[in-house]
Order: structure tokens, then C-alpha cells, then sequence
């Protein structure tokens, strides 16, 4: 009887093998700190600083008195707001507060992608010319040091960069403690881990610097609902890997209630799956043929949804084993009953190491014991995604937690996450 089944069950049990250790160790490169690095910030980079606000009037100008105040020279960049089909204040706000506004109506390009897309051409178009562009969300607040940090990647050659994505509203509920937690442990366990020994990371759709070379060379062109892991692949496959600057550091607003935090994770993976669909096969192919272990680790990246799939399926099967032995279990054949143990314990020990590191305050630790609850979630949302992969229609996430950036709680140093310091202003 478990013969028949085996030819799906034992391929799938090397895949769980494979993802897991793959994953477990990888995050341990990310515990310990950050690889050693050179500072240049003699200040050399002009930038276009640009917000993408979509009736965000509540929240976008805190953040633009916000990016006035960062320690780099004010004649070595503008902030330029994107007014996307906007029906309140936003622009008016934004003019007033001294950002330079385009105001963007259309009813069928909808969507960050698309009013990104819009704005790379307007800006392109003008006599003065950037280095490089800087990408935020309206909700969000920036590190003072956030321009010499990017600054510094950029003499260093580096061309697409995303910077830490951290909380600014971590302890306002119990959901977005959670949220902020999970970006936390991100950061470390596999953003700052695959910096640290060479590989990709990801755009994280806020906090993004890239070079106006590429961009002109190779266009924007990225307008799913996951556009900054889009651009990711895309630029991925012309050899440009994005790297990890763990010191230039975003403040964004997590969600606030279970429903706006499933509405926008569900928005995540359809855009995931989007992306796996069209790219995955691509860079297979340049993966292997130029033997790039950077692209197939892309490919990694891309496949995880699928991998949540196969496990949750395979998790499933198990209890289906106990009462009835319909496969041949070979995952203690190809691993040790040891290694299992090792990896069940380290899921739990690395929250605990990430929110140590960054001195997370008592509220934190308390709503770690709900993390567990909020990461099993991502199954039934997964699943969801998957069925409305193909559904391609942008949902705006509201933001209203109006934070002034010096009430923001921040890290002592540029080192880790929060602490109970006040965020000071930077002087120019």
C-alpha cells in the first residue's frame, strides 16, 4: 500500500530535510553580530528621497519633518512625495511640511508598484540628476544616520540595499508586538545572516536604496503586489544582489488589530506566489547554468510559501501515519534523531537570542508568548494565497499611528532594535 504513496511522500521528506537544516543554519549566522565592515562618511551621494502615500495625510508629516532632520547635507537631497490617487490632504500636507509633490490619478494602474514606476520616470526627466534613490512608506520614520549609512554602502559599490526594518509602534497591542517581533528575528536570522556570509537579501518594499543606474538601464517594471521582492529577482538575474545595511535603520507601522495584519500578510503571499510563478523557472535555469549559488539561493527565497505548504501537508500526514503507516518515514534514516531535537529546540532559542540582543523591553518578552500563535497563522493565509495567487488587486493598508520621530523608541547604538532610549533629533 505505501508503495504508491512513497513516490510523493519520500521526495517531499528530502525537501523538509533539506529546508530545514538549510534554514537552521543559516540563522545562526545572524546571532552573533554583523561582519566586520569599513565606514566611509565622507558625503559624496546625492539622493531622491521618495514617499509613496496614498490618503496617508494622518501620517506623512511627521515622516517628512522627520527626513529634514538627518544628519547629511540638506543640498545633497530632496524629498519628493508621491500623492497616489489621493482624495484628502496628503498633498496639501506634504507641500506645506516641504516636499516637492507629484500628484498621480489613475483608476487602473493601481498600486505602490505603478506609482513608483511613474515617479522613477519624472524624476529622470529632470535637469538635476541623483546618485541614488531612497524608498519609504508614509507611516514609516528614519534612523538620523540613514543617509550616512547608504552613503557608505554606495562608495563601497554597492547598488541595491535595503536597510533594518524595525518597529515603531512595538508595544501599542498585542498584535503588534508580535509583528514587530517577527520582523526582529528576520532582520537577524536571515537578512543580517545572509549578509554576513555573502548571499542575497530581499527588498523589503520600505528602506530601499538603489543606485539611478540601474534603474535606468534596467527600468522599474515591478508593479505585483509584492513589487520590492519582484525587483529583488528581477535585478537578481542581471547579477545584482541586494545587500543588508544593519545601521540604516526604518521605524514602520505595524498593523494594529489580527484583521489588518491577515489582510496585509495575505496580500504577501499572493504576491509571493506571483513572483515564485514567473521567476523561480528563470533562474533555475542562470542558476545552474552559470553554476551561481547566489541566484539558487534567490530560488530558496522564492520557494518558501510552497515549503510551508509541503511541511503543513506532511505535519498532517503524520497524525494520518500513527493510526495508519501509509508511506515509509526515512527522515530519522537521513537524519538522526539528535539533529531533530537540535532543531525543535533551537525554533524556540532563537527568538529568545534575537530579542536579548536588541534589549527588547518587558512588553516585548510578554508578547512572545503569543508569537507562536501568530506564525502558525501564516498557514491558513498561505493557503489563502495561493488560491488568489492570480488575483493581482492592491488593498491599502491604513495608517494612523501619528509618532513623532523623538518619541520613538530606539537602539542606544545603530547595533540592534529597541531599547528605553528617546530617539534624539540629528543636528546638521
Amino acid at each position: 500500500m505505501s508503495t504508491y504513496f512513497d513516490y510523493f511522500m519520500i521526495p517531499l521528506q528530502f525537501i523538509i530535510v533539506f529546508f530545514t537544516i538549510y534554514y537552521f543554519t543559516i540563522s545562526w549566522f545572524g546571532l552573533f553580530g554583523k561582519r566586520r565592515e569599513t565606514k566611509i562618511y565622507d558625503e559624496q551621494k546625492t539622493f531622491a528621497m521618495i514617499v509613496c502615500a496614498h490618503n496617508e495625510e494622518k501620517v506623512v508629516g511627521q515622516l517628512i519633518e522627520n527626513l529634514h532632520l538627518l544628519n547629511y547635507s540638506s543640498d545633497l537631497y530632496d524629498i519628493y512625495v508621491v500623492a497616489d490617487n489621493c482624495n484628502d490632504g496628503t498633498a496639501k500636507i506634504s507641500r506645506n511640511a516641504g516636499a516637492i509633490v507629484y500628484e498621480r490619478f489613475n483608476d487602473v494602474e493601481k498600486g505602490k508598484g505603478y506609482a513608483m514606476d511613474w515617479i522613477f520616470n519624472k524624476l529622470f526627466a529632470l535637469d538635476k540628476q541623483y546618485d541614488a534613490v531612497c524608498i519609504f512608506d508614509a507611516d514609516n520614520l528614519v534612523h538620523p544616520n540613514f543617509l550616512k549609512e547608504m552613503n557608505s554602502r554606495l562608495c563601497q559599490g554597492e547598488r541595491l540595499i535595503q536597510g533594518y526594518l524595525d518597529s515603531k509602534n512595538p508595544n501599542d497591542t498585542w498584535i503588534s508586538g508580535v509583528f514587530s517581533i517577527s520582523f526582529w528575528i528576520v532582520n537577524h536570522v536571515w537578512h543580517l545572516a545572509k549578509y554576513n556570509i555573502g548571499l542575497t537579501s530581499c527588498l523589503g518594499g520600505t528602506g530601499m536604496c538603489i543606485d539611478t543606474e540601474i534603474l535606468k538601464r534596467h527600468g522599474w517594471g515591478a508593479t505585483c503586489l509584492t513589487e520590492d521582492m519582484e525587483f529583488t529577482m528581477k535585478a537578481l538575474l542581471e547579477g545584482i544582489p541586494t545587500t543588508w545595511a544593519h545601521d540604516a535603520i526604518i521605524y514602520d507601522e505595524k498593523p494594529l488589530t489580527f484583521k489588518a495584519a491577515w489582510n496585509q500578510r495575505k496580500r504577501w503571499a499572493q504576491g509571493h506566489f506571483d513572483v515564485a510563478n514567473r521567476y523561480i523557472p528563470k533562474m533555475l535555469y542562470k542558476g545552474i547554468k552559470e553554476r551561481n549559488i547566489v541566484i539558487l539561493d534567490g530560488i530558496v527565497n522564492l520557494f518558501q510559501p510552497y515549503f510551508l505548504l509541503l511541511s503543513t501537508f506532511f505535519v498532517l500526514s503524520t497524525y494520518v501515519y500513527m493510526f495508519i503507516p501509509f508511506y515509509t518515514n526515512v527522515l530519522f534514516a537521513i537524519l538522526p534523531v539528535q539533529v531533530w531535537t537540535l532543531v525543535g529546540v533551537g525554533q524556540y532559542i532563537f527568538p529568545v537570542v534575537v530579542l536579548w540582543k536588541i534589549k527588547a523591553s518587558s512588553k516585548s518578552w510578554y508578547y512572545l508568548l503569543f508569537y507562536p500563535f501568530f506564525i502558525y497563522t501564516w498557514v491558513p493565509i498561505t493557503i489563502l494565497g495561493f488560491i488568489h495567487r492570480n488575483d493581482h488587486v492592491w488593498s491599502h493598508t491604513a495608517h494612523t499611528r501619528s509618532i513623532a520621530f523623538d518619541d520613538v523608541l530606539i537602539p542606544e547604538n545603530a547595533e540592534l532594535g529597541p531599547k528605553q532610549v528617546m530617539f534624539q533629533k540629528g543636528v546638521k
